[in-house]
């Protein structure tokens, strides 16, 4: 946990020193095809982030889950404009390409499912950074998932907590990452993943309504805080 520690501390002290590389100018707009689609994905999200206008009245104030949903919204708008900009050749930027291989090379993700696994690979994560937890991490959490469950299926479930935590350690151990970050669906499961290991490893939590709603942009955002 010190080595964690110490990574993150030399991370901020790596990022407060360098220079933001995404500079962006505009110009006239030359003659082009308006991309309707990405017109009305651009108005439906600017809709969807108006909500927080009025769900956050009077003060406006957003808590960290709240805000993490909202400037979502606003993000994928912004990639929904810029793209039509581009088509009239209005944009011209240095936009540094985002490698999240590289970017992710000091990080460590907890997910509830494979399906989450193979959407962070797509995006470019190196499957050894990923960890399946399709199981609590605390034997009690299973009961609250499912009050109903017998106590001869707890035993199972011990054995894959305990594959769980071990795999953890074995990755902390031979990758040495400077955070761990949980990123799951907003349900019980990510909500239990990530209140545990928040307490056990020091993780960091993000918790997402819809995983595929998911951003090259947003996860770089992500890691980077």
């Amino acid at each position: 946990m010190n080595n964690i520690r110490l990574n993150q501390a030399r991370d901020l002290i790596q990022k407060s020193s360098k220079k933001p590389k995404n500079v962006i100018s505009f110009k006239e707009a030359d003659s082009g095809i308006i991309d309707a689609k990405l017109s009305e994905d651009a108005l439906k999200n600017i809709i969807k982030s108006e909500g927080f206008i009025y769900s956050s009245l009077p003060s406006h104030i957003l808590s960290k889950e709240e805000a993490i949903n909202y400037t979502k919204f606003l993000i994928a708008a912004r990639e929904n404009i810029d793209a039509q900009l581009k088509n009239f050749n209005v944009i011209e930027s240095e936009i540094e390409l985002i490698d999240i291989n590289e970017l992710t090379l000091n990080t460590l993700f907890l997910t509830t499912k494979n399906n989450f696994k193979k959407f962070l690979k797509k995006l470019g994560v190196d499957v050894q950074r990923i960890i399946v937890a399709d199981s609590p991490l605390v034997i009690d959490d299973m009961k609250e998932i499912n009050p109903k469950i017998p106590d001869a299926a707890l035993k199972g479930i011990e054995k894959k907590i305990e594959h769980v935590h071990n795999d953890i350690k074995r990755k902390l151990s031979s990758l040495n990452p400077s955070k761990i970050i949980v990123i799951a669906e907003n349900d019980i499961n990510g909500t239990l993943l990530g209140k545990r290991s928040k307490e056990l490893y020091g993780a960091d939590i993000y918790l997402i309504d819809n995983f595929k709603d998911l951003s090259e942009l947003e996860l770089k955002d992500i890691v980077e805080k």
